[in-house]
């Protein structure tokens, strides 16, 4: 099939936000901060080189995540693995 055989669809007008802006973003485990353009809402700031902007919070990002470090690290910032772990401790086998 030949390209000039294609039919090219145009991007649909009015579907994606207009509002991008330079976030922060913040990874709690390793206090990693990376830039980034973002329509997140956020209520915090952070200063950066000098400049301020919104503040996103992260558990775990590219830098403290095992499939990205190479590293098995355990980031249990809300005790979810002892809630699972006693949710089914019942059916361990004796």
């Amino acid at each position: 099939m030949h390209l000039e055989n294609k039919k090219i669809k145009a991007m649909k007008q009015g579907i994606h936000p207009e509002n991008y802006r330079l976030v922060a973003f913040k990874d709690m485990s390793n206090e990693d901060v990376f830039l980034t353009k973002s329509t997140a809402k956020t209520k915090e700031s952070i200063e950066v080189d000098g400049t301020e902007y919104p503040l996103v919070k992260l558990e775990i990002s590219r830098t403290s995540h095992p499939y990205y470090t190479g590293q098995t690290k355990l980031v249990d910032s809300a005790g979810r693995i002892d809630k699972f772990k006693n949710k089914y401790s019942k059916f361990k086998k004796k």
